[in-house]
């Protein structure tokens, strides 16, 4: 966090969250309240610890009863006062009425709705992130008060965006670990809000949950679907780029579940599998909370994967492998016949009943009449602070992709008439992606301008598909008439989405051509706006000149027409930075979305994926985004050595055949407080306010199989034209300087490791040194 006393705009906001735990007119109990049959049971105390709680309740329960609560449409038990409780609720970018746990409608019409993940994640501002979540806590909690919603939510989806044309990349902060994992901390605190209880049994607002573990990034490609995929992925790429963000979750942002995907890893469904679930999620990270598959994951691995001989082998293998709940009725169904076939045992059942309720007494569902954030109600939901965030969240999601000659912002004193042309130039739920509830309101990008300018509309193509005959002439003719041009073309759910991914990533239809002759007929500047989760190829209008401007808008959330105008007529002065790559059509046609590999293969001619393995030519590379100020960059502290002791441990070869170089194993080394303090002054030397994140990339010592470069740390900072602030910054050498090899085991190389922030780069030496005792 910077030194600045204006951080961002953003922190003034005067956002009411509610600090009260309970109000006067609390909701109906979930259970435990007053005339209930267990009112005075030990269960129903909140006093007592938490496990107590559970190992009571669920030595209360009959083995039907215990099986009915291992699906997501869990039954009530009404003897004790139980009732019935639908367990999937979702909140990627707000409350969103998408499953069975969410009902929008009566008093609770809408629900604010924040620009879709990957948009956000464009803002690379982890403060906006945690608000954004606090927002979508209060307003889940008003709705399961006023009874119309859940309080476990299966967001965020933090999986890593590794390919282009992957439908639900756009649920996603992106292809960089770094800014997933930190994406997924900071909304999974800002969801869950923690307060009270010891250390790792706080109580929580909301569950989040972060999915779809692991490495599940495709949907239905060439023939190929997410139901009978086996993504086959090396442990190295495993340890350093799938699992990132998913161990960020657990370990950092204490998330209170986890799902596992529809996809085999390396032949092992994931759902089934006790490496991942069992050893990895609940025994290394140490995961407090419980496991859920993706909907129906167990019924597919067993009846498409053919996994496991009998529907009882499947539920033996969910169960042991550490799954806790099933959102779909296989294990309700089976379950008791596993049991009688001797293929589970109760202890297996106990013990995922263990996690599932341990997180709703979490939530305060077994708390009687004394209920937490009772007093949150509909004046909590699309109040004027929370849509203002949205439109916050929005202008800060702008990426300026191309600003030839300083053509932006545009003045509107100075134009008559503005020709307002495209697909998506008059959208509202195209903005909002998928994953979503009804917003609180719309603002498309017509009316978003219109409050600027003088506008004359023609949408040029009739959908984003647009083919075959269209009104293109129409909209040449609105632009050879106008001052300028604000062309707003893209994508839209009918071609990228969840079960859809794309073959091409070119502009679809005939977008390209209603570009470059609307540009051509212009007299004044046109302006590109692309709507899209996923990246284009728009090469060609960045090598047009009469194309002035390029702004990449994402899917920008309820507000989004208001930011794209805020931003093009400069009221908000752009400083977003793309968080993945947009390569050329050409990438894509030679790279097979089923090679799960990171890393180039030379033999192959295999290219290698993202920024930090992928070396050739990109429309806009990672990181990429302009804005109206000018920021400078100095460095005012960092070290230029630094010792990591070994614990009675020696540096060690690396361990790969094909490496070479020296490293010190992490779990061989002294980690705590082995960090790299990195104080940057940045100044903005423009004639305009505005907003940077200070990009920290790491170039590691030569030959350990490392990133060309990695992502290590980011900041935004706020500055005022003139102003300089000092931007203080971390890098942990076990966690941010180590590699993995082939094993998935990571090691800090030792030698010389470069620093490089902007145009600066600056060189820290690593040496090992034994621990003197």
């Amino acid at each position: 966090m910077a030194s600045s006393p204006s951080l961002l705009p953003l922190l003034l906001l005067a956002i009411p969250f509610s600090a009260a735990l309970v109000g006067a007119a609390a909701p109906r109990a979930f259970a435990c309240g007053r005339g209930s049959p267990a009112a005075g049971l030990p269960f129903c105390q909140s006093w007592r610890p938490v496990q107590a709680r559970v190992r009571d309740l669920i030595g209360r329960l009959t083995v039907p009863e215990k099986v009915a609560l291992l699906v997501d449409n869990a039954a009530g038990v009404p003897r004790l006062g139980i009732p019935a409780y639908e367990w999937w609720s979702e909140a990627l970018h707000g409350v969103a009425n998408v499953g069975p746990g969410v009902r929008l409608g009566g008093a609770y019409p809408g629900v604010t709705s924040f620009p879709q993940v990957i948009s956000s994640a464009a803002s690379f501002n982890a403060t906006l992130w945690e608000l954004m979540g606090k927002v979508v806590s209060d307003e889940a909690r008003a709705l399961y008060n006023a009874g119309r919603a859940g309080l476990t939510f299966w967001s965020p989806n933090v999986n890593i965006y590794r390919d282009p044309r992957w439908g639900r990349g756009q649920e996603t902060p992106g292809e960089d670990p770094t800014v997933s994992a930190r994406y997924a901390a900071a909304y999974v605190r800002g969801l869950q809000q923690p307060y009270g209880g010891p250390r790792g049994h706080s109580r929580l607002k909301v569950a989040a949950c972060c999915k779809h573990y692991t490495a599940y990034d495709l949907d239905n490609w060439n023939g190929y679907d997410r139901f009978h995929f086996n993504a086959k992925v090396s442990k190295q790429d495993l340890e350093d780029t799938y699992d990132v963000p998913f161990k960020a979750c657990v370990v950092e942002g204490k998330v209170a579940s986890v799902m596992c995907s529809y996809n085999q890893v390396n032949g092992v469904p994931s759902c089934a599998d006790p490496n991942l679930l069992r050893n990895t999620i609940r025994g290394q990270w140490r995961l407090n909370g419980y496991i859920v598959s993706d909907c129906d994951s167990v019924d597919v691995y067993y009846n498409l994967q053919h996994y496991g001989s009998s529907p009882e082998d499947a539920v033996a293998y969910a169960l042991k492998a550490g799954l806790d709940l099933d959102c779909g009725p296989f294990l309700g169904k089976y379950t008791e016949s596993a049991l009688n076939k001797g293929k589970v045992s109760v202890a297996d059942i106990d013990a995922a009943l263990t996690h599932t309720i341990a997180v709703q007494m979490r939530l305060g569902m077994f708390d009687g009449d004394d209920q937490p954030f009772g007093n949150l109600g509909q004046q909590d939901v699309c109040s004027s602070a929370h849509r203002n965030l949205a439109l916050e969240a929005a202008r800060q999601a702008m990426v300026l992709l191309k600003n030839d000659a300083g053509a932006l912002p545009l003045s509107p004193s100075h134009l008559g008439t503005v020709a307002v042309i495209g697909p998506n130039s008059d959208v509202t739920n195209t903005m909002i992606g998928n994953y979503a509830g009804n917003p609180c309101a719309y603002t498309s990008p017509l009316q978003g301008i219109n409050k600027y300018v003088k506008t004359v509309h023609q949408v040029g193509c009739n959908g984003v598909a647009c083919g075959g005959q269209q009104p293109i002439e129409a909209a040449v003719e609105a632009a050879r008439r106008a001052d300028a041009t604000i062309l707003v073309v893209g994508l839209d759910q009918s071609f990228e989405a969840e079960g859809r991914d794309r073959v091409s990533i070119l502009l679809p239809g005939r977008q390209q051509e209603l570009v470059s002759k609307v540009a051509a007929a212009c007299r004044g500047p046109t302006v590109l706006v692309i709507m899209s989760g996923g990246p284009l190829d728009v090469s060609f209008a960045e090598a047009d000149p009469k194309i002035a401007a390029i702004l990449w808008a994402g899917y920008p959330g309820q507000a989004g027409g208001a930011a794209i105008a805020d931003v093009i007529f400069g009221t908000h002065n752009p400083g977003g930075k793309l968080p993945v790559t947009w390569y050329p059509q050409d990438y894509v046609d030679k790279v097979p979305m089923t090679n799960m590999a990171m890393r180039p293969d030379p033999s192959t001619g295999y290219p290698g994926r993202s920024y930090r393995f992928y070396k050739g030519p990109v429309v806009y590379p990672f990181g990429h985004g302009l804005t109206y100020a000018k920021f400078t960059h100095a460095l005012a502290l960092a070290p230029t050595q630094l010792s990591v002791q070994l614990a009675g441990f020696r540096a060690e070869p690396f361990n790969s055949t094909a490496l070479s170089g020296r490293a010190v194993r992490v779990t061989h080394a002294r980690c705590d407080g082995l960090s790299i303090p990195v104080h940057v002054d940045v100044t903005n030397a423009g004639d305009r306010d505005g907003a940077h994140t200070v990009l920290v990339f790491w170039r590691p010592p030569s030959g350990h199989g490392a990133a060309d470069k990695q992502l290590v740390a980011f900041e935004k900072v706020h500055l005022a034209a003139g102003e300089r602030a000092r931007v203080a910054m971390g890098v942990d050498v076990c966690k941010d300087l180590s590699v993995a090899d082939a094993s998935g085991i990571r090691r800090i190389p030792l030698g010389e490791h470069s620093l490089e922030i902007g145009d600066l780069t600056h060189t820290i030496s690593l040496k090992a040194e034994a621990l003197r005792r």
